[in-house]
């Protein structure tokens, strides 16, 4: 999706997700409460495709799709005995709603619950992280406007460069996630659900519960997903067991790739605070460090760059789960799984909600951002003055040997003497730049571009489409401070 297509775009469960947090979408009792819808859509696209199921049992299990403490209680004795967590619930949904026993799971495989149920769990978790997404965006983009004209150094191979501006840095960084929230959204839009595809994949299971008659286990299945949210032509043409694990890879990748976009913006943060150009917001009460009172560390930042290397090492994991699927589905899948999928969201929220608090109270040393910069500068401006000296009529080769002694007279007192920088002093006593204007060759502005346009360009082309698409529902989203 490009970015033009932000305009309009709100996900359709975007308002229902901002009030969730991601602790409970992957929460035992909101995937087992998930599981009995599956059952009830089920049941009902069974019953609508001419499968003898009364209204009372649909409605049995409509009664008790939200499962109570008693009920995992009843599930946990269950599955003691039986060693299967799915039929577990199966028999305690079956004690709840006894007048359903006799058809639930009618035809069904447990992957043909389990699998549909995780891509309803992880659809709901990539709403959650494509809302945060927006959100730090829009944070990003505010700081970005904010300090859009301030010059600062520019880095490249972290030795001082070209100068940028704080805000065109901020912006990057913004610029970056928004590529990230176009993957997910895409994502979103092309999620497809396994459907009922029963044991192997083939639908044998169905067809006989509608005297193989393929257009009923058709409109059976078509029916299915819709009642679980899902359009009718976003189901997988064909599975095995599960529905393909290569999806599980695509997901973790993009997940990956914007824990990767929020570690450069969380190192950059650190780097800048080590300058002392940047803090993150810190309490008035905090402390940095139990031996050095003075300490005020970036420990937002550091937090989730830690959960970053995390998130982005997992991504190789289902790589591996997709590539060793025995045939029609092997079972070491399922125990990687629940660790893998959940975690990574979990850790990929904590971050985004890091960082978030971090943008919207980012704290900018104008001074030092400033004397930074100033310490540089003269370096980065002998090209200018030695052009300005070459149209003044004087000679460019004996310019440019008188600069180079003035730079290295300054740069050995800098880093051998740990002397200020008087190279802007030496240049404006030098004989042979008399009637140089060297003062404006020590304007910062002259050297950062079009940094300025660049910051209101991507404000103007993504942020104002990310707030107009998502700010109804992000604003629903919990407090992005840290909890302690």
């Amino acid at each position: 999706m490009s970015e033009s297509t932000y305009d309009g775009y709100v996900s359709p469960l975007s308002q229902r997700n901002a009030s969730r947090e991601m602790q409970e979408v992957w929460s035992p009792r909101h995937r087992f409460t998930t599981w009995r819808r599956v059952w009830l859509a089920a049941a009902e696209a069974q019953q609508e495709a001419g499968v003898p199921i009364t209204r009372e049992q649909v409605e049995a299990i409509r009664a008790h799709v939200a499962i109570t403490d008693e009920d995992i209680k009843h599930a946990f004795e269950h599955e003691k005995r039986l060693r299967h967590d799915v039929m577990a619930h199966v028999h305690a949904l079956a004690d709840a709603a006894p007048a359903a026993r006799g058809i639930l799971h009618l035809g069904m495989t447990s992957q043909d619950v389990v699998c549909n149920a995780d891509l309803v769990l992880i659809r709901e978790a990539l709403t959650l992280v494509q809302l945060k997404l927006a959100r730090l965006i829009d944070a990003a983009g505010t700081f970005a406007e904010k300090w859009k004209s301030l010059p600062c150094l520019g880095h490249t191979h972290f030795q001082p460069a070209q100068p940028t501006t704080v805000g065109r840095r901020a912006a990057q960084w913004g610029y970056d996630l928004s590529l990230c929230l176009t993957r997910v959204e895409s994502t979103l839009h092309q999620l497809k659900m396994r459907g009922l595809k029963g044991a192997t994949g083939t639908q044998a299971s169905f067809m006989a519960l509608v005297d193989h008659a393929p257009t009923r286990v058709d409109a059976m299945e078509s029916g299915f997903v819709r009642r679980l949210g899902w359009p009718a032509n976003l189901i997988h043409t064909i599975t095995n067991q599960t529905y393909p694990r290569i999806v599980d890879a695509m997901v973790l990748a993009d997940v990956a790739v914007i824990a990767a976009a929020a570690h450069k913006m969380a190192n950059d943060i650190r780097l800048l605070s080590g300058r002392k150009e940047l803090d993150e917001p810190w309490g008035d009460a905090q402390v940095g460090s139990s031996a050095m009172p003075y300490k005020q560390n970036p420990m937002r930042c550091e937090r989730a760059t830690g959960l970053c290397r995390f998130v982005m090492g997992l991504a190789a994991d289902p790589l591996q789960t997709a590539a060793t699927q025995w045939l029609e589905r092997t079972l070491d899948d399922s125990s990687n799984r629940r660790v893998v999928l959940p975690e990574a969201f979990l850790a990929l929220d904590g971050v985004l909600d890091l960082m978030h608090s971090v943008m919207a109270g980012l704290v900018v040393h104008e001074a030092t951002v400033r004397a930074n910069l100033m310490a540089e500068l003269p370096f980065m401006a002998l090209e200018a003055v030695m052009a300005m000296a070459v149209r003044k009529g004087r000679d460019r080769q004996e310019v440019h040997e008188v600069l180079r002694k003035h730079a290295f007279m300054a740069g050995r007192k800098v880093k051998e003497r740990g002397e200020p920088n008087d190279l802007a002093e030496r240049l404006r006593h030098e004989p042979l730049l008399q009637g140089v204007d060297v003062e404006a060759s020590l304007d910062p502005s002259a050297y950062v571009g079009r940094a300025a346009d660049q910051v209101e360009r991507f404000i103007a082309e993504v942020v104002v489409s990310v707030r107009k698409a998502y700010s109804t529902s992000y604003t629903m989203l919990p407090s992005s401070e840290p909890k302690v």
